[in-house]
């Protein structure tokens, strides 16, 4: 016999099994669903940009980065190996990626973004760094809204919040 449990939406909950042969016996087991969007990122300043954490867990950007290829970023433990999926929304002029680094910080393959947006985390990842960065060459000032998600597999699906919305970020 077997259990299968779907979560709804992201957060702890308590399942009760109680035995139908035997009233005495009752089981409660602690249940975590998790977000299928697996970045953490949080407030952030620097570059002359600056991202604050909306409400809905999506990042908000404001500023004129002081260069092109400048902006923000944030370094976090890697929560899955495999094949993942790299979508989002962007603000006109600002891009963003994903580099898996090894335990040195070093890059290994190829950074993610939309452009190609679906890839294997290579053997060896520790951590992953996400970058969101001006391309324009003469930067110029911005105040939008970004929902960039990394899920496992190939599919992109609707945006989530992440689990993690307070991660300091920086240079």
């Amino acid at each position: 016999m077997g259990i299968s449990v779907t979560g709804v939406k992201p957060g702890n909950t308590t399942v009760t099994i109680n035995s139908k042969t035997s009233p005495n016996i009752s089981k409660r087991i602690p249940v975590t669903v998790k977000s299928r969007n697996l970045l953490a990122y949080g407030p952030a300043e620097g570059n002359g940009l600056t991202a604050t954490v909306n409400s809905d867990g999506s990042l908000h950007v404001t500023g004129t980065a002081t260069g092109q290829w400048r902006g923000l970023s944030w370094t976090f433990p890697c929560p899955v190996h495999g094949t993942v999926k790299l979508s989002g929304t962007s603000i006109a002029g600002l891009s963003f990626n994903i580099k898996c680094l090894d335990a040195k910080g070093q890059q290994l393959g190829d950074q993610m973004n939309l452009g190609n947006s679906v890839m294997a985390i290579p053997a060896g990842t520790v951590s992953l760094f996400l970058n969101v960065i001006s391309t324009e060459a003469t930067p110029t000032a911005k105040d939008g809204d970004l929902r960039i998600q990394l899920e496992s597999g190939t599919t992109a699906h609707d945006w989530m919040r992440p689990d993690n919305t307070s991660l300091k970020g920086g240079l």
